[in-house]
């Protein structure tokens, strides 16, 4: 269910643009988007600021869209998002001395420090080529296939990275931590 609520706006976008065109389409996703953020608020009580700033983002280049009638800042806006994201990791890493990702996920698994510091080196490269990429689909060729690649592509490289990331964590996995005994199952 979360996953489909975190890809509601994408979705929807995507069908918008197929029957109505790139301006509709971007309406709609500042709207599903303004509604994902309302209904994750009152839902959870509480909005991460990584999603504070997709709201932000598409309602900033949205409306730039909207308004100048150009459909350059909506085709900017996932480039933006992919590099502020990976920016956010290499300033924690960098400058913080914090790593996000460890941040994120160090509840769920226990991993030796270099492994931490791989994956976010690997989390802030992925998204910096993401941004790239984007760009580089969004230049070379026309708007449908841009969208097509915003949803498909996206989503594929996405899970294509994850389950990459997933086989390289495997190496690391304890092995009572991959098969837990049915006596140490929380309640």
């Amino acid at each position: 269910m979360k996953l489909l609520i975190d890809f509601f706006p994408i979705i929807l976008f995507f069908a918008a643009f197929k029957l109505w065109g790139i301006y509709a389409a971007t309406g709609v996703a500042i709207a599903a988007t303004i509604v994902q953020i309302a209904y994750i608020r009152l839902r959870h009580g509480k909005v991460e600021p990584m999603q504070w700033l997709s709201l932000g983002v598409i309602v900033l280049f949205g409306g730039a869209t909207l308004l100048a009638h150009s459909e350059t800042f909506i085709k900017w806006k996932p480039t933006v998002l992919y590099w502020l994201m990976g920016g956010t990791l290499l300033l924690g890493q960098l400058v913080f001395r914090k790593n996000f990702i460890k941040s994120l996920m160090g509840t769920q698994i226990e991993l030796p420090d270099a492994v931490w510091r791989q994956l976010n080196w690997g989390w802030a490269g992925f998204f910096t080529a993401m941004g790239v990429l984007n760009l580089w689909v969004a230049y070379t060729f026309d708007t449908d296939t841009w969208v097509n690649f915003k949803l498909f592509g996206g989503i594929g490289l996405m899970i294509a990275f994850v389950v990459a990331q997933a086989l390289y964590l495997s190496r690391f996995i304890k092995e009572d931590e991959a098969h837990p005994r049915p006596e140490d199952a929380q309640p």
